[in-house]
């Protein structure tokens, strides 16, 4: 155990920088080192044998899988046009038919009322007549929907004059129909009798046509309400399915900035304590750098188990961090003192997972390594008005300007800002709660340093 120690000692790895010049940047006089062997800065070319392009394989070469084929992406195209989507390419079929079916048995059971109230002769003969033609007119206005699906993507302008101008052939086509089934067709009951356009002197084409003609204007009413409501309903919900998928797409975003900022904290994390284990190897003191490991297991087995996007109880999260602060203990035992004053109601209140890790590493950090007398690190909570309010205190000796409490990564402080990671943290709060959580930080009046968290108090229903 003790070489393996001294052997990770020994390869402690050197901060990488990357040239904005391109590749020639990363080695002297731009010459490139041989084929698998490193650079001056660890960088290794590609051998020769590997290639991603296909054209370049031969039949003896094994197959390459692909890990990242990349499914789900209709978003806001057209899913009809999607492969296998044949069951998208008339969304609104179901609207369609059941809307057609209503307004023609509404037209039924208006006509049949009028005829039986006004006595018309051949009553059910004519009623079997009507049943049949409403048959036809739902099939004509089923044809007037296919005629529709070419427009269904078009804006509702587009779609309203596209289905006023089907609605006229239809119409005609209706009318058609009704004229042979109560005219041509053994006449019965009024057609019979039907002596309106006598002395008209038009032959009985002429006069067929301009019955048709005549009687479509009203038929056309008739489905120009059933389009109407078949667009309105087609456009609500449109409506609704891009709410649905905005929804989706900002709950996403969301997921992702969230994920995003809380795989931030595990790698600075652990930069920090490997160099704090690298210390501890090289000064020999192997048993303390073992129980430092194993609480540094047991800390990210804890939390890498978690989802990033998941609330935990407070409770939970001061565990975690009591697992972070016993690493730092290892490193101060004498210099670093731990307090925590949380009501037991507060415990079960749920905050952001990690979400006072860069807050406590911050304090031990600045407060704890750059003093020289005992400090300590005091988390606090108490709830005000609905809102969770936590502190994290340090009375350590060292003051902080502005930009001090962390380094940007690039191996300085950020000037003007309040670092990774308070910046961390405040964007994970405002992305989890928005303008309803905020973060305060700054020197404290009775010594030391302060950063004061207030987000919603969130409990379980």
């Amino acid at each position: 155990m003790e070489k393996a120690l001294a052997a990770m000692a020994r390869t402690r790895a050197r901060p990488v920088r990357v040239s904005e010049s391109g590749d020639k940047g990363r080695h002297a006089g731009g010459r490139m080192p041989a084929l698998g062997a490193a650079d001056s800065l660890g960088y290794r070319r590609a051998l020769s044998g590997f290639s991603t392009k296909a054209d370049k394989s031969s039949a003896n070469d094994p197959p390459v899988r692909v890990f990242f084929e990349a499914t789900g992406l209709t978003g806001g195209m057209d899913e009809s046009a999607h492969p296998g989507g044949a069951g998208r390419r008339l969304p609104d079929l179901g609207i369609a038919i059941k809307s057609s079916i209503a307004f023609w048995l509404v037209y039924l059971v208006l006509i049949t009322t009028r005829a039986f109230i006004l006595q018309f002769p051949d009553f059910w003969a004519m009623f079997g007549r009507r049943l049949f033609l409403i048959v036809i007119g739902a099939a004509i206005t089923l044809l007037v929907y296919l005629a529709l699906a070419p427009f269904r993507n078009s804006t509702l302008n587009v779609k309203s004059i596209a289905a006023g101008l089907l609605c006229l052939p239809a119409s005609i086509l209706f009318a058609a129909c009704n004229y042979a089934v109560f005219y041509l067709y053994a006449p019965l009951g009024a057609a019979r009798h039907d002596t309106s356009m006598d002395g008209m002197g038009w032959g009985p084409v002429e006069m067929a046509v301009r019955t048709i003609l005549d009687t479509s204007l009203s038929w056309y009413f008739l489905y120009a309400a059933w389009a109407a409501f078949y667009v309105a309903n087609s456009y609500a919900r449109q409506l609704r399915e891009a709410d649905r998928r905005a929804g989706a797409l900002a709950r996403e975003t969301q997921e992702a900035q969230l994920r995003a900022l809380r795989y931030q904290i595990n790698p600075h994390f652990l930069f920090n304590t490997l160099n704090s284990l690298s210390s501890l190897i090289l000064a020999q003191k192997t048993d303390v750098a073992e129980r430092m490991l194993m609480n540094l297991s047991t800390f990210f087995r804890a939390t890498l188990s978690a989802d990033p996007t998941a609330d935990v109880p407070l409770e939970e999260e001061i565990k975690l961090q009591r697992l972070y602060l016993d690493i730092e203990q290892i490193r101060f035992p004498k210099r670093l003192h731990v307090e925590v004053d949380v009501p037991e109601p507060l415990m079960g209140a749920h905050v952001p997972i990690l979400i006072l890790q860069p807050v406590v590493e911050n304090a031990v950090k600045y407060g704890v390594a750059r003093s020289r007398k005992p400090v300590t690190v005091r988390i606090s909570a108490y709830e005000d008005a609905g809102r969770l309010h936590i502190k994290v205190k340090d009375d350590g000796e060292a003051a902080r300007a502005a930009g001090d409490e962390e380094d940007d990564g690039e191996g300085g402080a950020e000037a003007g800002g309040t670092g990774v990671g308070l910046r961390n943290v405040t964007e994970r709060l405002k992305t989890r709660f928005g303008t309803r959580a905020g973060v305060m930080h700054g020197p404290d009046p009775e010594g030391g340093y302060t950063v004061h968290l207030s987000m919603p108090a969130v409990r379980d229903d």
